[in-house]
């Protein structure tokens, strides 16, 4: 019977260290089909990773030695098993620097991780060039004139033209074809992370240290920064942005100056910039069109007004030095694409809106929450007809906000499907109350043990419905979270 990468971890870490483990937890998959698990052996702790992608982690083994001789902040690898299939790594813990930001909002403290973050990056990228070898690389090797057109029609071709937004095709190639040709002719010397963004940025004891950059080739030094501080989700603040940028031009001279060579000036620097912020942007809206419209991936679909507000505002004040019409007149139009208009924020909400909607999840063995607003009830979804994580032992004990659960009842089940039917009722209920004036809504997910997927079916509610009416007043509550099965 062949063995499952569980299994093959198990085998592994026996080989690396002639002893059994206490515990191997698994822990959530990426964007790809690496498979990740926490090792405990007593008081310690290793990561795991199991990848039948031997490129990808040759390359992952060879950047992080040579980043860690260059005193980078990296995560140590301990044992690169003899099939190169599976390596044990530090652990680093579960705290991303987007978790960061999203717990402890915009505060002095989140500031000087940030801070951290972007001087480490410029250490990473020329220092960290210095005597790499680029034949490790898992695809391209360079991120030349072609890569930028490649970003470029992604997003043309997952975004723009699944939206049907009339355009000249021939105007919009010249505008792409003029930007490619433009940053093509950028120093592309220096290591690029490529995927440069604060869910691979880890934070232990106030350090940050980057993670998956396996990734990564030789390019320019601009669109990693670019990419960490206008990444839609983290949302910086203007003033953040501009400091940011600053102190990242400040620590890219001085490792030019430190290795004899000619700093960058400001005004250049600032232009070259603005020119990937515009790349990085498509790219990402290209990505979320790939995983939310045509794989139907809701967490990505409910990102695009977040990404768009962000273009809208970066296109309002860009510097680039050579025109781009179509493009700009192409970007003007997207808020107003049919197509997004579910995902977008609802109109301007009358004076006296009044509307509270509260949201629950529930155990249908407890009972259903009633409605105290005297008005007899409201919707109640149930979520048993949907395949139930909890009967996986790796998720027992855990519960619907877990990435684990979640990726289950999306790549699992039939749950997105469900949700979007649920979506399309509340929409057309929310929409009338609010032009009757009405004052409560009741929305009930119930399962069997209020734990799993009337959980994450609340929490993409209320996801959904913050993102669509951010003016609404709406309230989460988990009623049986006191009665949930725990380690």
């Amino acid at each position: 019977m062949q063995q499952t990468a569980k299994e093959l971890v198990h085998k592994a870490f026996y080989e690396w260290t002639q002893q059994d483990c206490d515990k191997i937890e698994s822990l959530p998959m990426s964007g790809s089909n690496r498979q990740y698990y926490r090792i405990t052996v007593g008081k310690q702790t290793y990561i795991a990773t199991y990848n039948n992608h031997v490129v990808e982690n040759r390359a992952f083994n060879y950047f992080t030695h040579h980043f860690l001789a260059k005193k980078i902040s990296v995560p140590r690898i301990f044992y690169y098993s003899a099939d190169e299939h599976c390596y044990f790594q530090e652990d680093l813990g579960d705290r991303n620097l987007l978790s960061v930001i999203e717990q402890k909002g915009y505060t002095p403290k989140v500031l000087q991780l940030l801070r951290q973050t972007v001087k480490q990056l410029a250490t990473m990228q020329i220092m960290g060039s210095e005597g790499i070898d680029y034949k490790y690389c898992v695809d391209a090797k360079v991120f030349d004139k072609q890569a930028v057109l490649n970003d470029l029609l992604y997003f043309k071709y997952y975004f723009l033209d699944v939206l049907y937004i009339p355009y000249s095709k021939e105007s919009l190639q010249k505008d792409f074809q003029a930007l490619a040709d433009y940053l093509s002719l950028i120093d592309t010397r220096y290591f690029m992370f490529r995927d440069f963004q604060s869910r691979n940025i880890m934070v232990r004891d106030d350090q940050v240290y980057f993670i998956d950059y396996q990734g990564g080739m030789e390019g320019c030094i601009y669109y990693d920064i670019a990419s960490f501080l206008w990444q839609a989700k983290a949302q910086l603040p203007q003033q953040w942005k501009d400091e940011l940028l600053q102190l990242y031009y400040q620590e890219v001279n001085l490792c030019l100056v430190s290795l004899g060579k000619t700093p960058l000036n400001f005004s250049t620097f600032v232009n070259q910039y603005q020119g990937f912020v515009l790349i990085r942007m498509l790219q990402v809206l290209g990505a979320y069109g790939f995983r939310g419209i045509f794989q139907q991936k809701n967490h990505f679909l409910l990102s695009i007004p977040l990404a768009l507000r962000s273009l809208k505002e970066f296109i309002k004040h860009k510097t680039i030095a050579i025109p781009t019409p179509t493009l700009d007149h192409v970007i003007a139009m997207l808020d107003t694409a049919p197509a997004l208009q579910r995902f977008m924020p609802a109109d301007k909400l009358p004076n006296n809106c009044s509307l509270n909607i509260t949201i629950n999840s529930f155990s249908y063995v407890k009972g259903i929450p009633t409605d105290g607003n005297n008005n007899g009830g409201g919707f109640v979804f149930d979520l048993r007809g949907i395949d139930n994580p909890g009967r996986n032992p790796d998720m027992a004990c855990k519960n619907g906000s877990d990435e684990a659960v979640q990726i289950f009842l999306v790549e699992k089940t039939a749950f997105l499907s469900y949700m979007r039917a649920v979506w399309t009722l509340l929409d057309t209920t929310i929409d009338n109350y609010l032009k009757r004036n009405f004052t409560s809504l009741l929305i009930n997910f119930g399962c069997t043990g209020g734990q799993h997927r009337s959980v994450y079916a609340a929490i993409e509610t209320h996801a959904y419905l913050k993102s669509k009416y951010p003016s609404i007043s709406i309230t989460l509550n988990h009623t049986n979270q006191e009665h949930w099965k725990r380690d």
